[in-house]
């Protein structure tokens, strides 16, 4: 039993900066990756519909509001 715990105190202070170097590490890389995300929407959000196509991808759908005729008439009776 003492062996083990003599072990394990002489890991903690070999691995003292393990952890927080890789969760920095790993803060930098998640940094990175959404400043690349941010820069490749707004490159994409100044092509035209024909350079979508170009490269691959379809026009953004844009939402749209489709209205049917007696809409009213049918909310007003609902009422």
């Amino acid at each position: 039993m003492a062996d083990t715990q003599t072990r394990a105190a002489r890991t903690s202070k070999r691995h003292l900066f393990g952890p927080s170097l890789k969760s920095v590490t790993m803060m930098i890389a998640d940094f990175r990756g959404w400043r690349r995300t941010v820069a490749r929407r707004r490159a994409r959000a100044d092509l035209t519909a024909d350079q979508l196509n170009d490269i691959g991808h379809p026009e953004a759908h844009r939402p749209a509001l489709d209205i049917k005729a007696g809409l009213i008439t049918n909310l007003m009776s609902m009422r």
